[in-house]
């Protein structure tokens, strides 16, 4: 009798196969990571816009290249155009703001001199311990940084509103996938639940949440930014703010940290017309933005997002902040995705414990 030949074991081929697996997979990681922000936004595209797909689908007469470019226009028309239009609006009031505070029209430090005038003794004590009690200091200061952080954010704004090759090469990337994305999402869903190592009713869990919580983040996030920021917009316009669609556009970038977001663009401006005299304004402004803007984020995120989907704030906030400090401005929809995997994965890893835990009657 021959013995068995070592090679030819079972658990050997899978091993080898599953390194083999695992590098390819890495390597080709590697290779799209240039693209790694317009292959996550073409995903978050492809399944924000599933259902008007379906519909398109349905209409086609289920023609999936003709539902696919019925569905690709409609994004680039209701939301890739008008934020390229914001988009080069918020560059042009960004590099006027900024020329008007380096020629000394806008004086940030009169701002600061009135607030340290109404601190408490001790506020100011410990101002002094800092060596920032004095005006002159704290303005010199105050504008080299605001200058500093200015271009940083000028250039930044501007690398994105210009048509560079990168841009371009990624926009046309972005669009391509989501393109073939729509075409062939149902095809693309069944290869990825055949192919994840887990049960069939995990598999359809984990992609069931994902796709949940992208649709919830996206619509959720960017649907509370953009009101927030257009009524903020509209109060400092009313206001007469200076570069009202610019600090509007700020407000909507802050307004995608829940429940803290809003508050740190309008306050300081609602402090400034308290500090400045001017009650009617600051007292304006205040009921506007602790009323009409707060309520949209506790009214209307509910709506969008879902109970189902809901995390405490604390857990999105943390998300959202720590996935923008890893993915840039991809995280605020990346960082909440993952909190949600691991809180679903963990909680499945305990169901299973539990039933293997209960012993067979």
């Amino acid at each position: 009798m021959s013995s068995p030949n070592p090679a030819q074991n079972p658990q050997l081929e899978f091993k080898s196969l599953l390194a083999v697996v695992l590098l390819a997979s890495l390597l080709f990681a590697l290779i799209i990571w240039p693209f790694f922000g317009a292959v996550c936004w073409a995903v978050f595209i492809a399944i924000v816009f599933w259902p008007l797909h379906q519909r398109f689908l349905r209409g086609s007469h289920n023609h999936p290249n003709m539902a696919a470019a019925a569905t690709l226009t409609v994004v680039l028309l209701i939301v890739i155009l008008p934020m390229a239009m914001v988009a080069a609006a918020v560059t042009q009031e960004a590099s006027v703001f900024l020329e008007r505070m380096r020629s000394g029209e806008i004086q940030i430090g009169v701002f600061f001199q009135k607030f340290v005038e109404a601190l408490p003794n001790w506020a100011r004590s410990m101002l002094q311990r800092f060596g920032i009690s004095d005006l002159g200091v704290v303005q010199q200061k105050l504008l080299a940084a605001l200058s500093n952080s200015g271009q940083v954010v000028t250039s930044r704004v501007m690398s994105i509103g210009q048509v560079t090759l990168d841009f371009v090469v990624a926009f046309f990337v972005m669009l391509y996938i989501v393109f073939f994305l729509f075409r062939d999402g149902e095809r693309l869903t069944r290869g990825i639940q055949r192919s994840i190592p887990l049960q069939p009713l995990h598999t359809e869990r984990f992609m069931r949440q994902f796709a949940t919580v992208v649709r919830a983040t996206v619509k959720g996030n960017i649907v509370v930014a953009l009101v927030q920021g257009t009524l903020g917009g509209i109060a400092f316009a009313v206001l007469g703010v200076p570069g009202a669609v610019l600090w509007g556009a700020v407000m909507a970038l802050f307004s995608l940290l829940p429940a803290v977001g809003a508050v740190l663009v309008w306050g300081p401006l609602a402090a400034w017309y308290f500090f400045n005299g001017q009650m009617l304004q600051g007292v304006g402004l205040t009921i506007w933005g602790a009323v009409v803007i707060g309520l949209v984020d506790n009214v209307l995120r509910p709506i969008l997002v879902g109970k189902d989907t809901r995390m405490p704030d604390y857990l999105v906030l943390v998300a959202t902040l720590g996935g923008i400090v890893v993915f840039g401005l991809n995280g605020f929809v990346i960082g909440p995705v993952i909190a949600a995997m691991f809180l679903v994965s963990w909680e499945m890893l305990a169901t299973v414990r539990q039933h293997n835990a209960v012993p067979p009657a």
